[in-house]
């Protein structure tokens, strides 16, 4: 079992910068961040195995994702915030090593076996 911790939401006018965190409380294989918005279904936003990253296009300049893995954290860096990036930001993870070439499994909710309790990011315009 793992267990994640995020942290670093908040309230941010357009344009802003905020950074999320989430730290594993053990090894883990590929971790990433989805977003669920109020009426709208959970959406992929980044994810990273090992050192390669992935990237939805709606964050894609703006967001960064990175890892550290002596902390068995990963964040994301957001810059350039709009109101439409307002939501419940979830990290989620994954321990068992599955390679997909194409990158579509790591944009997918379901690869993902263990998830945080979620952080909210509100941006006003």
């Amino acid at each position: 079992q793992v267990q994640l911790v995020e942290s670093g939401g908040g309230l941010v006018q357009a344009g802003g910068s905020l950074r999320l965190s989430c730290a594993a409380s053990g090894l883990t294989y590929a971790m990433g961040w989805f977003r669920q918005a109020p009426g709208k279904e959970r959406e992929f936003v980044a994810s990273m195995r090992w050192a390669d990253p992935y990237y939805a296009d709606s964050v894609k300049g703006r967001f960064t994702i990175s890892r550290d893995n002596a902390k068995n954290t990963v964040y994301l860096q957001m810059n350039s915030l709009k109101p439409e990036d307002t939501a419940v930001y979830y990290c989620a993870a994954r321990t068992i090593p599955t390679m997909d070439r194409t990158g579509s499994l790591y944009r997918t909710g379901s690869f993902y076996g263990y998830w945080g309790q979620g952080t909210q990011v509100t941006v006003s315009s």
